[in-house]
């Protein structure tokens, strides 16, 4: 067979944006949002929270306008990006990512921020349309259920929590109980396929997914006033995340790759349920939960989302998740 020397990446501006950019993104954004919310806890000035988000919020608003000009140059490579798995868990994360630019934004404009939280869920609607096209056509061992799927369908509950703190209690309830039952099935057929099926080492850092269902439930659901509830997903949270700690060396054994995106945002969620449980419920324990998860979130969330954006910088992110070209 003749050698074919591989094509020449096109020259111009965003011309193959990684998707696989915004998992890392959406952590440093949570993890951001936390400090706001215990920054007293631990005697540091607000400010410095809003200083760490402003600069998290620049870098994920120059991707949202880098992926924007890839999809203006060329709209089938969303399509295509939403075919492979990281295309997936990137897009997804990235609508959610826009839900918590509402909350960042909130404080300083208000009237902004609505109109944010409602591009996002436009935004996410679209992805799921197009993901469930792309999953109703595909082959049935394509089918397979992937802890991916709690960002691609599950993600809108970052909206209700969005919801909740600009008073739309309604369209908060409506996300919640919609999204609820989706996280349920996804939890169950998830693990049916753990006891038949091994997972391969590239794709365990996924099965952190899993912990972001349980945090965002709970908190959303203490903002509705479901406190017995909330305490229910703060425990399967804690449950979860006890998990992947004592399998980490099992979780992580493949080697850094950009899978690791997978381990930030459900770190940080988990970390403001506990913090928020403490708060609501005046419960110190909850409370110290939140304090040293959020600690562990600040060691473990900037050093991957730095080795991510370093790959991108040097071009071979893209190339490592096969993300598409405009």
């Amino acid at each position: 067979m003749p050698f074919t020397a591989p094509k020449p990446q096109p020259r111009g501006f965003a011309r193959r944006v990684p998707p696989a950019i915004f998992p890392s993104l959406l952590g440093l954004l949570g993890l951001g949002l936390a400090w706001r919310r215990a920054a007293p806890d631990f005697g540091l000035p607000g400010g410095i929270a809003d200083l760490a988000l402003g600069m998290i919020s620049a870098v994920f608003c120059f991707g949202i306008l880098a992926y924007t000009a890839k999809f203006m140059r060329r709209p089938a490579a969303v399509a295509e990006d939403l075919k492979i798995l990281p295309g997936r868990a990137g897009l997804s994360t990235m609508a959610m990512g826009i839900y918590l630019m509402a909350a960042v934004l909130a404080p300083w404009l208000p009237g902004l921020s609505p109109a944010i939280l409602f591009l996002g869920l436009a935004v996410h609607l679209v992805l799921i349309a197009l993901m469930l096209g792309d999953l109703v056509e595909a082959p049935a061992e394509q089918r397979r259920v992937t802890p991916v799927m709690h960002l691609s369908y599950v993600g809108p509950i970052v909206g209700a929590q969005m919801a909740l703190a600009l008073g739309y209690s309604a369209l908060a309830a409506a996300i919640f109980w919609i999204t609820l039952p989706v996280a349920l099935l996804i939890w169950y057929r998830s693990a049916r396929q753990a006891l038949r099926e091994r997972v391969p080492a590239p794709l365990r850092p996924l099965l952190a997914i899993h912990l972001s269902p349980a945090a965002l439930m709970g908190t959303v659901s203490l903002g509705l006033g479901y406190q017995t509830l909330a305490l229910a997903f703060a425990v399967l949270a804690a449950l979860i995340l006890t998990a992947l700690v004592l399998g980490a060396r099992w979780l992580l054994a493949a080697g850094f790759s950009p899978f690791w995106g997978a381990l930030t945002f459900p770190l940080a969620a988990t970390a403001t349920l506990w913090l928020a449980l403490g708060g609501a419920l005046g419960s110190g324990a909850w409370r110290g939960a939140g304090d040293g998860a959020l600690i562990a979130a600040t060691l473990i969330i900037p050093p991957i989302a730095v080795r991510v954006l370093q790959l991108w910088a040097k071009g071979t992110l893209a190339i490592k998740t096969n993300a598409a070209t405009a």
